[in-house]
């Protein structure tokens, strides 16, 4: 329904479109966007707001003309969940208190279909897979129990991992989401979307009009 709004109002999806670098002009900010083998194709863009996720920083360094060494480094921090192989005697969601890093532990979410799935884990990485790494279920089952203690031995199974953009260490302290508008790096109509982690989905909307008011 927002892209139903958006495109009502003269907005354009494009899918499959990678912006690999730019520039930042005194006219607007050039983007250089490749499409499958087509030629790179060079946009000038008015405002530009770097969305990009796990590769938010990387695509802010990528563009040229604009002071970007107080850009954070880029980190990563990996996440796996496992299911439960049976049904869950839980109707809601359950949240231990966060930990290191706001990492909340091994929670319990629900699907649809009411099958119970336990994660994330949390491992800091190097670069971007999602391969789900094997559960120490030791370490896991003695996690849960905490506060499910009849939880069976040996019911967790793999399930799925994602990752986070992180913009702090694993010895620093946890970090807030970075909006870096023109107020922080003096280039009118840019706007950088750094650590927008969990929970960024569902900040969305306001952090849309944070964004719009930076480019006011």
């Amino acid at each position: 329904s927002l892209l139903g709004d958006a495109q009502r109002d003269g907005a354009m999806l494009a899918l499959g479109s990678r912006v690999t670098g730019g520039e930042v002009r005194a006219d607007g900010i050039v983007l250089q966007v490749s499409s499958g083998d087509d030629p790179p194709l060079a946009l000038l863009a008015r405002q530009v707001v770097n969305s990009a996720g796990l590769q938010a920083v990387a695509l802010a360094r990528a563009l040229r003309g604009w002071d970007a060494r107080a850009l954070p480094q880029a980190r990563y921090a990996k996440g796996c969940y496992y299911a439960l192989g049976r049904r869950a005697p839980f109707s809601r969601l359950i949240y231990p208190a966060p930990g290191a890093a706001g990492h909340l532990g091994l929670h319990l979410t629900l699907d649809l279909a009411g099958q119970a799935r336990f994660g994330p884990t949390f491992r800091w990485i190097d670069d971007v897979e999602y391969s789900v790494d094997p559960l120490d279920e030791a370490d896991a089952e003695a996690s849960i129990r905490r506060w499910w203690p009849g939880l069976p031995a040996g019911a967790l199974q793999p399930g799925y991992s994602g990752v986070r953009p992180k913009i702090h260490g694993p010895d620093e302290p946890l970090a807030d989401f970075r909006i870096d508008g023109p107020a922080a790096h003096g280039v009118p109509g840019l706007v950088h979307l750094l650590g927008i982690e969990s929970p960024g989905l569902t900040s969305s909307l306001a952090i849309a009009e944070e964004v719009a008011a930076c480019l006011a």
